[in-house]
């Protein structure tokens, strides 16, 4: 099994001179990113960060993890991917944080994460005072200095400064395919949760490090060979601080890519990420659901570009409408547009393609479990199950968690397996019909409805740009389904339900819609529930 660090010095030594990271006008090669990399992991040696033994020296438990812990609280760009690889360099386990987060957030995250260090944009700088404040211990700042200007905090370290006087030469630390990589959730459906992962099951899961013939990659020799002949180009737009991002682009640098960033990095900017992706003749890019797609076909619709170097897109987290796949794939007909589904728990799962795919195809190690979560359902069997994933490449469990760990993380008929949360059916022919995550599955007089159907259907509608189903407490019903879309001049009441109609049993349809023009959607292109809870009040 390979690990991050060996195999990014590795390819480094191979294509010393390939770019490897463009941002604006910043071109780095492979050789500058491993000398910053390098540095990075001397400077948190240096201030003695790195592994941790649990107490007593024993083997830790899946909840347990033996390393100091560095938090990301970065936008997208050259830092982000040098924070996460320095610090496996160090054997240090980094994880992400959502830059969204207010000072409670942050500060119950922290007080979870217990971060010996802390690497931010100058931005955060404010936040990141008053949170540390609250901590019982100081951990390492590190302070990337931005657009905002802002001073130094108190004793924090400049970033380019410390690289500066750190050495560039590689630490005495040899990295391990055990080392952890903390992915924290997005704790849209409860308190974040540090999944763990080991990076050698990261590299063989989520970032793709397979044969053609599905078998992970075990040799340091071939995986280089094959980075030396890649000529990917990978455009990151969706949030680092999310799974999907992370994984795209150090997928990308283990097959020997160049990761390229739009030059806005704190928003989505679809005329600047498409103006990016023909300036850089990229041939891969994430989006995250309707929240990218939408404003991807319009700008593709402004003016022509020259996409002829792109080949695949892929998108995850959310769905992309029936119609916004079609026209986008009109505009990019050369293009293999994938759906991809999973989890911070399960990395990728099933995958469909095409405009009018409805059902998924499993990925290596995929299973769909009884309603009682005890057995593996065979094709056919009409039970509406639950999606899992079993395997070579799944975390061992949540940060400081046994209980979710436990209760996540079956053995079923001696077989460990994670179960996220998501129900699905598999059907005769081995695909798979995935209904919805249960934490937003809502129980109306006495039917189960999932959210995700009825907001697909929706956002199908003329006149709906996005839509979000979620419950409210009701008399007759217990609870009843609401509508939340935008824009504010969608369609009327009587329009909407004529739509669901022809798609949607009786039950299904939403009893009240409410109208808004404001984003339902969180940087990353998730729903933000939240958001329209508040609305409907």
């Amino acid at each position: 099994m390979l690990d991050l660090a060996t195999l990014h010095e590795a390819i480094a030594a191979a294509i010393p001179d390939r770019e490897c990271l463009v941002w604006r006008d910043r071109r780095m090669t492979w050789r500058e990113v491993t000398d910053r990399t390098r540095r990075l992991a001397n400077v948190l040696h240096a201030h003695g960060l790195g592994p941790r033994p649990v107490d007593g020296g024993a083997a830790p438990e899946p909840w347990e993890s033996p390393h100091d812990h560095l938090a990301l609280y970065l936008h997208n760009g050259p830092e982000y991917l040098e924070g996460l690889v320095g610090a496996h360099k160090a054997r240090v386990a980094p994880f992400n944080v959502n830059y969204r987060y207010v000072d409670d957030e942050l500060a119950q995250l922290f007080t979870d994460a217990r971060p010996a260090a802390v690497l931010y944009h100058a931005c955060f700088a404010d936040v990141i005072g008053r949170v540390v404040e609250r901590l019982g211990s100081r951990p390492l700042l590190l302070q990337v200095a931005d657009d905002s200007g802002a001073a130094l905090l108190p004793g924090a370290l400049d970033y380019e400064e410390a690289l500066a006087k750190a050495s560039g030469e590689p630490l005495p630390v040899r990295p391990s395919p055990d080392d952890l990589h903390i992915l924290y959730t997005g704790g849209t459906t409860g308190l974040p949760k540090g999944v763990l992962w080991r990076i050698g099951e990261l590299m063989i899961g989520p970032l793709g490090m397979r044969r053609r013939d599905g078998a992970p990659f075990t040799g340091l020799g071939e995986v280089v060979e094959r980075a030396v002949r890649g000529d990917v180009r990978v455009l990151v737009g969706p949030p680092l601080m999310h799974g999907g991002g992370t994984w795209s682009a150090l997928g990308g640098w283990c097959g020997g890519g160049c990761v390229v960033f739009p030059d806005r990095v704190d928003g989505l900017d679809a005329a600047d990420l498409m103006a990016t992706a023909e300036r850089e003749r990229v041939t891969r890019m994430p989006l995250v659901g309707d929240a990218f797609a939408r404003p991807i076909v319009a700008a593709l619709e402004a003016r022509p570009h020259d996409l002829a170097k792109l080949r695949t897109i892929i998108n995850s987290a959310a769905a992309v409408s029936p119609g916004v796949k079609a026209r986008l794939l009109e505009l990019l007909p050369h293009v293999r547009l994938v759906d991809v589904l999973g989890s911070s728990e399960s990395g990728f799962q099933v995958t469909r393609q095409g405009p009018d795919a409805r059902t998924f195809r499993a990925a290596a190690g995929t299973a769909v479990l009884s309603a009682d979560r005890t057995r593996r359902l065979a094709p056919g069997e009409d039970e509406l199950g639950w999606l899992a994933k079993g395997g070579d490449a799944i975390p061992r469990g949540y940060l400081g968690d046994p209980a979710k760990t436990a209760s996540t993380f079956l053995t079923v008929d001696g077989e460990r397996l994670v179960v996220a949360g998501d129900r699905a059916r598999l059907l005769a022919d081995g695909t798979v019909e995935v209904h919805g995550r249960e934490a937003t599955t809502i129980n109306t007089g006495g039917e189960k409805v999932f959210a995700e159907e009825v907001e697909t259907v929706l956002r199908g509608l003329p006149g709906v740009a996005d839509a979000l189903v979620v419950g409210r407490p009701s008399e007759r019903w217990g609870t009843e389904i609401v509508a939340v879309l935008g824009p504010a001049g969608a369609p009327s009441d009587d329009e909407l339900r004529a739509g669901c109609s022809a798609r949607l049993a009786r039950y299904k349809i939403p009893k009240a819609f409410v109208r808004t023009d404001r984003s339902l959607r969180l940087p990353n292109g998730k729903a933000d529930y939240a958001a329209a809870r508040d609305l409907i009040g």
